[in-house]
């Protein structure tokens, strides 16, 4: 898809993530709308195999290791076709398959359940490892958050993917900055972020995660790198705003784990609608 088209398209799914949390009364719009850029690209763009329908055994693999931003995920397999829009009413809702961290075992579509923090990025080099040795050509690509990036599991994965030269694992960090308990540079400090992950042995990638210009060419350099021979996994670092999209959100811890109240949705909306009406008159 164009740049232009990838932008109308994550606004498109802002609306509907503010809409399913204050629907369910409960969620976490913070983290969801900062990952919103990266993750439009990622699976309307990028990620092969991934037809309506149809899930290829030789499919792209993507591994949401921040469960709690499931709601921009949700709102993805809807626009593409692989859940019913009006499902997306019933999130986080006793018996509904849209719980609110992914739930393999009620939607098989997600690739693993997650939300316990830390874990993803351990089941998504198990992934790529084991794709690598039935010489399957798939990648696998897992979002993890900064905040999350302060357990241990994570860094015992960064260690040993290097080691199985694990080129087809690409790993995105949405560095929002903010984590529940206040801004990540306070509760636990992650920096030199880029230059930890290279003593480990990855390939770094340090991008405006906003930028869908940016975020697709660190895709593509990343597969590249896997299709050209590379031994190295790849690590994109994101920088991203939580709460991206919604001015009063922006940048605010508060909204890392609260559900807009009507009003508070109303508002949202009608920002992200003027940025559509914007864009696509820009781009018509």
């Amino acid at each position: 898809m164009l740049s232009t088209e990838l932008e109308v398209l994550a606004e498109e799914l802002r609306i509907k993530i503010i809409d399913m949390i204050v629907e369910a009364g409960s969620g976490h719009p913070g983290g969801s709308l900062s990952a919103t850029d990266i993750l439009t690209v990622l699976w309307f763009d990028e990620m092969k195999g991934l037809e309506a329908g149809r899930l290829s055994p030789d499919r792209d693999r993507f591994i949401l290791s921040k469960g709690h931003a499931v709601p921009a995920l949700y709102a993805i397999l809807a626009q593409k076709g692989f859940i019913p829009e009006e499902e997306l009413k019933t999130l986080r809702k006793i018996g509904s398959r849209l719980q609110g961290h992914p739930d393999r075992v009620r939607l098989p579509l997600v690739e693993t359940s997650t939300g316990s923090l830390g874990q993803g990025l351990s089941v998504a080099q198990g992934l790529a490892l084991g794709l690598r040795s039935a010489k399957k050509k798939s990648r696998v690509y897992c979002m993890v958050g900064d905040g999350e990036t302060e357990e241990g599991q994570i860094w015992e994965a960064a260690m040993s993917a290097p080691k199985f030269k694990l080129s087809n694992l690409c790993v995105i960090q949405d560095n929002n900055k903010g984590q529940i308990d206040g801004p990540v540079a306070q509760v636990m400090p992650l920096e030199p972020i880029g230059d930890k992950w290279r003593a480990f042995g990855w390939h770094v990638i340090e991008i405006d995660g906003h930028d869908i210009r940016q975020i697709s060419a660190a895709f593509a350099e990343a597969r590249c790198l896997d299709e050209s021979g590379g031994a190295q996994p790849v690590f994109i670092l994101a920088q991203t705003i939580k709460g991206k999209g919604v001015s009063y959100m922006e940048h605010k811890i508060d909204w890392h784990g609260a559900a807009p109240k009507a009003e508070e949705a109303k508002t949202a909306r009608q920002e992200i609608l003027n940025r559509l009406k914007e864009k696509r008159g820009s781009h018509a």
